[in-house]
């Protein structure tokens, strides 16, 4: 059984847009710097416990890599600690990056 969906970057768009999901980028900080979306939060094994204890877990849960591979082992993680709808955005960072809007910076 998948705790988590594969989803598109149309379809994570609509959920950021329309149920205020969460967003989580796993890249490293000098990719997340250069460019992310909006209000995303870069979680590493430094820091996925603090988000995880604070974040609301009703909420959608949209993780988001390089191009869609390692958000799904991401997104499994996270589902089993506790986020009712996990989602791993296929194609990645360097996809959406391709037609919608990023931010860069911390």
């Amino acid at each position: 059984m998948n705790l988590f969906e594969r989803i598109s970057i149309n379809q994570a768009e609509e959920l950021i847009n329309s149920q205020e999901a969460l967003v989580v980028d796993v890249r490293d900080p000098n990719s997340f710097s250069q460019g992310h979306i909006e209000d995303a939060v870069r979680i590493d094994n430094a820091n996925v416990q603090a988000f995880i204890d604070s974040a609301d877990k009703s909420k959608p849960l949209v993780v988001v890599c390089y191009h869609g591979n390692s958000s799904q082992q991401a997104a499994a993680v996270l589902a089993q600690q506790g986020f009712e709808k996990s989602y791993s955005m296929d194609g990645g960072m360097s996809e959406w990056a391709l037609t919608k809007p990023v931010v860069s910076g911390e």
